[in-house]
């Protein structure tokens, strides 16, 4: 009899309406009884669906500890269910929506609004990081696309295609002829933990150890998750819109058609075919998305609309930047055609890299405070 009201009372204090109650005594205990028996056994146990509520001082304390921790972002309902089950308190749901409007109204205010709240991305200013990534979307017919933001200005770096997005030699190639074009080194590198990224960071962290910043070195690059590299993952987003839509449909056509099986030979003809366009395609890109007028953003560290080749050059390399200053002479490191390797250690890479750059001045600018008119 007394496992039977323990059932009872756990079944109630759960939620569960009579009718599962019942149902649940007669599936999972073999135990059969009418509702008025069973709003008998309840009444005995002093279990009611109204009435004999809880002291509001008691509610009050208990919606304090939980608010404490994720609590807060909980509703009504949900606050209730959890001061009913884990709590264990008896009190309407109008009690509870009254109290999180008074001890948690900024909570109430967001939930209100149905509005999904978005951290702010801060960067002190261009070059200070950039954000590098592989877009496997043409993979399938044997093109990989790598490509490099700027932080602060959202300034494409690099967009790149090729046979792979996954060779670490490749990828470490285009890192070199992007800095080597600009003439700077990024303070910070942000890359995903895939095997590719190896040699790229290396090279980072080769040209930045003899700096004196806090950076410097080993913390001049950042190994993190895809998902959270947000500049690169949220233009891909949009990259996809104005471009590569339009040649994954095409090439779609062309297997769907007949003319593409996907084989070594077929992607072979393909990149034969249609990559000096899509590269084209990608400078084009490029191009426009560096020329084009930002919108004023609310979230944005600059609430002004500015164009995006303003807000990189014109802010000058005092702000987040690490100035690169090339020699008369340069070294052999990066001459057309030479590429001595980095290797993964890098240790064995600043070793190699040394004496090959020992004409070669490095000047770092420390980040200063943005542009007044950010």
């Amino acid at each position: 009899m007394e496992e039977e009201m323990e059932i009872l009372r756990e079944y109630f204090n759960e939620g569960y309406t009579y009718d599962v109650i019942l149902d649940m005594l007669s599936t999972h205990h073999d135990i059969n009884m009418s509702l008025r028996n069973l709003k008998a056994r309840l009444k005995e146990l002093g279990l009611r669906r109204r009435g004999d509520y809880s002291s509001i001082s008691e509610v009050r304390r208990a919606i304090f500890s939980e608010l404490r921790g994720p609590g807060q972002m909980f509703g009504y309902r949900t606050m209730w269910l959890t001061l009913k089950q884990k709590h264990g308190l008896h009190v309407k749901r109008e009690t509870v929506m009254r109290m999180l409007r008074e001890l948690n109204p900024l909570g109430t205010l967001s939930r209100t609004r149905r509005r999904f709240v978005r951290r702010t991305y801060h960067s002190m200013g261009p070059n200070y990081v950039w954000h590098v990534d592989g877009y496997d979307k043409l993979k399938p017919f044997g093109i990989g696309i790598s490509g490099c933001i700027d932080g602060f200005s959202r300034k494409i770096m690099w967009l790149k295609c090729g046979p792979t997005n996954k060779n670490p030699e490749v990828i470490k190639n285009y890192f070199i002829d992007c800095i080597r074009n600009v003439g700077v080194i990024p303070m910070r590198l942000r890359t995903d933990c895939g095997t590719e990224n190896g040699l790229m960071a290396s090279a980072q962290c080769t040209l930045r150890h003899d700096h004196s910043d806090y950076y410097a070195g080993d913390k001049s690059h950042m190994f993190g998750s895809s998902m959270s590299n947000q500049r690169i993952e949220s233009w891909w987003s949009i990259f996809r819109k104005q471009r590569t839509q339009f040649w994954m449909g095409l090439f779609a056509d062309l297997r769907d058609h007949g003319h593409f099986n996907g084989t070594h030979e077929h992607q072979c003809l393909l990149r034969f075919c249609f990559m000096t366009v899509l590269q084209a395609d990608l400078v084009e890109c490029v191009h426009l998305w560096n020329r084009h007028r930002i919108r004023p953003s609310r979230l944005a560290s600059c609430r002004v609309e500015f164009l995006m080749s303003c807000i990189h050059y014109l802010t000058g390399l005092g702000h987040g930047t690490v100035a690169l200053l090339w020699m008369k002479h340069q070294p052999t490191f990066f001459k057309t055609g030479i590429r001595q390797k980095i290797h993964v250690v890098i240790r064995t890479s600043m070793t190699i890299f040394s004496r090959q750059c020992n004409n070669m001045d490095f000047n770092i600018q420390i980040p200063g405070k943005q542009h007044p008119s950010c």
